[in-house]
Parts: structure tokens; C-alpha cells; sequence
């Protein structure tokens, strides 16, 4: 699998993912003949290593000058560069270039002064940057890439609505061009501070509907709306390959969504998807806004498929215009005219999913409208803590007939008093088939492994699953040994546990821990902490918070 991933694609962390995947992954021969298949990784990975041209044109665009323009008479390998401190307002276009070769650099005169590349740009950085501000117009685009536009980076720019102006998108990659041949590409977003209105909000910061597009380094924040769905990234019509890469990403409705409309090229799925090392998050104060901003989840996929989904923080999620679900997994052919929408070979690992009502929902096909039925999925060396935000308290929902699904590996808290709490809930046909459930070290909550009409645990897994396996979990929790299969353990307590430091948050499992080497794979059940630690180190960026600590299990 390691073949398919190229040294820079992590900005320095490249070599320990690719060994931690070959780790990650080494475990399922143990697990017999109700393994699992596995998902695809992604095909095609996105080379964003900053390289200035060089033999172009510089084009310096000073304060009072005219940025379009600029862009106008560029050729490929020619660098603009924006004056560090203004202001160039308008709504621009990003024209198609066929003369010269390489791409277009758009760069701000400070570009010494700001982030140096793998590095996230904050918005203490914006005196360093160049302000592209939008009045409205455009139909609400502040940045357009026209058909067939090709080889834009931007690095350093600061992008924002006027002031008192509610914009549709800021960055749009895409026009709803109906072949993959007229698509943008390779438009990458670099080290930029994309933000909507403080008071109205925006609807979304980048539409993604291009080939070879990236976000990377940036802070996209701000965009949230009374009544309407917003994101900060978002793509629907592309075959992809896309790349979101140590960004700060923060929208009221999906931070990421991909899917959400029918795509308009016939039979496109978005597809070779890197989400990686972001810091995913909605702000708590939202909770008191009124009227309340449409608040759903964290990350959703509608119609994609090979995703890796690694090395984040997702952090503060509550139930509003949804149930609070976190991550969901659950195709939709959202207006009934995109039949083959599929959410597939998806691969979540090494995330930390904290300070949330509930976490990871994955759904079968889609109803009313017809789907693909999802399939390949990993959830795999995740912390997930579920806390008093409201909401069911639920870790995992699985529904209606998710083929091949297995979570493998992690550590879960519910921490919550209230709602339903369950550490997972099952409903709908037809059965799930091809399950793994193995080696995680989980809270019980108030019901368990639960199946609608089914109770919990053999009876909830003989009903809604075939071809499954059970085994080798800890259930925090009371002792249901007689209601589950054999090789599972029942806790009483953190303390029976054996954390090291629990109450400190330090989630290793001790010398003397009865779960230590305990999994199918000699590994110590629950997530792999340390291989956590160390792909997310730097995520929560500068002024940023750490996951909580001190959580108080609920059994």
C-alpha cells in the first residue's frame, strides 16, 4: 500500500504514516475467515511542494492596482505579486492560460514573513498577506476559476466579503461544467486566510470542483448561515483527486462535505480523497446564537469514494439541524438523479473526535432515492470521546446494510449523562454483512451493542449482520459476558482498565493492565495512542486548545 504514497505528501510526516500503515493493516490474518475486505487507498495523491517559478514574469500589483488585470495578461510560470497590507476589491476571474509552461504564482510581497511551507497560516498572520475583498456580485463568487483554468496557486492572500456582505462562496473552483474535460485544474490554496462576515456569516469558503485541487496550510473560518447548509470546503463535481491538508477548517452545517448535490458530469464520484493533520472544529459559542446557525457535522461524505481520512482533530458538535453525528458515512443521491452516488473504500484512522454529542454514523444506501450500496469501510485507531453536548450519546450507528465495515482498534468514551447513550445503534435492512468488531476498548453507556427491537449484543448481531466477528473488545460497563460473545471483556471501570493516567488524560494502557497485549494482533486493545500522538502533533495549531482531559466515563 505504501507504494501508492509519495515522500511529500505529509510536509514531513510521510515516512511514519506509510510505516504505521503497513502496521495498521498487518492484523488481519489473525482474524480468519470473517475478515473483512479492506478499502482501497486513494489511486492518485497531489503533489503540493511550493516551488516559485522561475524564468517568467513578475508581476507586482501595488496598492490601487488592478488585480484582475493582472491575472488577465499573466502567462503560465509568471508570478504575481500582491502588495503586502492592501486592499484590491472585486469580484475576479481566473482566465484559462495556454502560452508559457509550469503554473501561475500569486503571492504576497511579505511571503518572506509569513509560514514557511507545511506550516499553517493564522489569522495573526493577515498583516503579512494581501486582502482580496468581494463586494456582492458574481452571483455571490468572490473568486471564479473559468472553465478549463489551470495551474493557479495562491500563497498568503487573505480572502473576505465586504464588510456587512453575506457571499455565496468565496473561492469557487468549478462552474457546474458537465464533462470532466472542462473542469479547472490543479488550483491549490496555500497558506491563505479565507474567512466569511463576523455577523452574517457566508454560505461556504472553497467549492473544490476541479482536478488536482488543494487546500493546504490555511484557516478557512467563518462561514455559517441561519436556516441553509454551509461548509468550508466543499466539492460535488469532480472525479477529484483532492487534497485537505493541515488546514483549520470551521463552518456552522458540514466543515467538509463532499456530495450534497447531483453532480452535473454524468456518473461522477468524487474519488482519491486526502483529508490529513486538520483541525476540524465548530465553535461552542454558536450553541447561544439566536436565531441558531444550521449546525450538522464535522465531515460528511454523500458520494465519494477512496478516502483517507487521517490524522485530524474534530472537536464540538451538537444536535440542531441533525441528530449530532460527527462523521457520517451515508450515500445520497441527493436529488434523485444521480444513481450511481456511492460512499466507498473509505479509511478513518488515527483522528482524535472529541467534545461531541455522538460520533460516526454509516449508513447502507440511500431512501427514498436510489444509491450504491456503501461498502469497504475503516474505522481504525481512533480516540472518540462523546460528551454532554446533548443528543443520543451514541458512539457508532450503523444502518441498513453497510458491506464490509470494520473498526478495529479504538479508544471511545461516552462521558455524557443524557440521552440514549450507546455504544453502537443498529436499524433497517437489509443486514449488514461482511462486520468486524475487534480489539477497541469502549464505554458500555446505558444500552451496549444495540439493535432496534433486538436488544443488545448476540441477539443485536445475529439479527442485523452476517458474517461477522466479534471479539477481543473492552466494554467499560456492567458485566454482560452472557449477552455477548465469548472472547470480550467487561470492566467495571477506568480503574479496572488500567490507564496510566487516565484523570490526565493519558490513555496507554499500564504495565499491569489486564488489556495490555490483549488484542488478536498481541497489540493492547484500544487505539495505538502513541502512533496517534505522533501523526497529530502541531494539528491544533498555534492558540488552539488540546482534547479534553478528565472525562468521567458513563456506563
Amino acid at each position: 500500500m505504501c507504494s501508492y504514497q509519495r515522500p511529500r505528501i505529509y510536509a514531513g510526516k510521510m515516512a511514519t504514516a506509510c510505516l504505521l500503515g503497513m502496521a495498521l493493516f498487518s492484523l488481519w490474518p489473525s482474524l480468519g475467515s470473517s475478515a473483512t475486505s479492506l478499502p482501497a487507498l486513494p489511486q492518485a495523491f497531489i503533489d503540493t511542494t511550493y516551488s516559485l517559478p522561475a524564468g517568467g514574469n513578475t508581476i507586482n500589483v501595488n496598492a490601487g492596482g488592478n488585480f484582475q488585470a493582472a491575472l488577465n495578461g499573466a502567462n503560465l510560470g509568471d508570478v504575481i505579486v500582491l502588495q503586502a497590507g492592501a486592499t484590491f476589491t472585486g469580484n475576479f476571474t481566473l482566465p484559462v492560460k495556454t502560452k508559457g509552461s509550469g503554473w501561475i504564482y500569486v503571492v504576497s510581497s511579505n511571503y518572506s514573513s509569513l509560514p514557511s511551507p507545511g506550516n499553517r497560516a493564522v489569522p495573526t498572520d493577515a498583516p503579512n498577506m494581501a486582502k482580496l475583498v468581494f463586494p456582492y456580485g458574481n452571483s455571490g463568487i468572490g473568486i471564479q476559476a473559468a472553465s478549463g483554468a489551470n495551474h493557479y496557486r495562491f500563497i498568503g492572500i487573505e480572502m473576505a466579503p465586504v464588510q456587512g456582505v453575506f457571499m455565496y462562496t468565496l473561492f469557487a473552483v468549478g462552474n457546474g461544467e458537465t464533462s470532466a474535460a472542462a473542469l479547472p485544474s490543479n488550483i491549490t490554496i496555500d497558506r491563505c486566510y479565507i474567512h466569511g462576515d463576523p455577523t452574517l456569516g457566508g454560505r461556504r469558503g472553497v467549492e473544490m470542483d476541479g482536478i488536482n485541487v488543494a487546500v493546504i496550510d490555511s484557516y478557512v473560518s467563518g462561514f455559517m448561515q441561519v436556516g441553509s447548509d454551509t461548509q468550508a470546503v466543499w466539492a460535488y463535481n469532480s472525479p477529484g483527486p483532492f487534497k485537505i491538508s493541515n488546514n483549520y477548517l470551521e463552518a456552522s452545517s458540514e466543515n467538509i462535505l463532499f456530495g450534497g448535490a447531483d453532480p452535473a458530469i454524468a456518473n461522477s464520484v468524487p474519488s482519491d480523497i486526502t483529508i490529513t493533520g486538520n483541525y476540524i472544529a465548530k465553535q461552542i459559542a454558536w450553541m447561544s446564537v439566536t436565531p441558531a446557525w444550521q449546525v450538522k457535522n464535522l465531515i460528511e461524505l454523500k458520494n465519494a469514494q477512496r478516502v483517507l481520512i487521517q490524522g485530524n482533530l474534530l472537536q464540538n458538535n451538537w444536535p440542531s439541524a441533525q441528530d449530532g453525528y460527527s462523521v457520517l458515512f451515508t450515500p445520497r443521491n441527493q436529488n434523485g438523479n444521480a444513481p450511481w452516488s456511492v460512499v466507498q473504500d473509505i479509511t478513518f484512522q488515527l483522528n482524535t473526535l472529541t467534545n461531541v454529542s455522538s460520533g460516526i454514523n454509516i449508513m447502507g444506501h440511500d431512501s427514498p432515492n436510489t444509491s450504491q450500496n456503501t461498502y469497504r469501510i475503516l474505522i481504525k485507531n481512533n480516540i472518540i470521546g462523546v460528551a454532554g453536548l446533548g443528543g443520543g450519546g451514541k458512539i457508532f450507528q450503523i444502518l441498513s446494510g453497510v458491506n464490509n465495515l470494520t473498526i478495529d482498534h479504538n479508544t471511545a468514551f461516552i462521558t455524557t449523562t443524557t440521552g440514549s447513550t450507546e455504544l453502537g445503534s443498529m436499524d433497517g435492512t437489509p443486514a449488514n454483512d461482511q462486520f468486524v468488531f475487534s480489539n477497541n476498548l469502549v464505554t458500555h453507556g446505558a444500552y451496549g451493542f444495540f439493535g432496534s427491537n433486538q436488544g443488545e449484543g448476540n441477539g443485536c448481531l445475529k439479527y442485523y449482520f452476517t458474517n461477522w466477528l466479534f471479539t477481543n473488545n473492552a466494554i467499560i460497563g456492567p458485566n454482560m459476558s452472557s449477552t455477548y460473545p465469548a472472547n470480550n471483556y467487561f470492566p467495571a471501570n477506568v480503574t479496572a482498565v488500567g490507564f496510566v493516567n487516565y484523570s490526565g488524560g493519558d490513555y496507554h494502557l499500564s504495565t499491569t493492565s489486564p488489556y495490555k497485549s490483549a488484542g488478536t494482533d498481541g497489540l493492547d486493545l484500544g487505539a495505538n495512542i502513541d502512533a496517534i500522538a505522533s501523526i497529530s502533533t502541531g494539528v491544533a495549531g498555534p492558540g488552539a486548545f488540546a482534547p479534553p482531559k478528565n472525562l468521567q466515563v458513563v456506563h
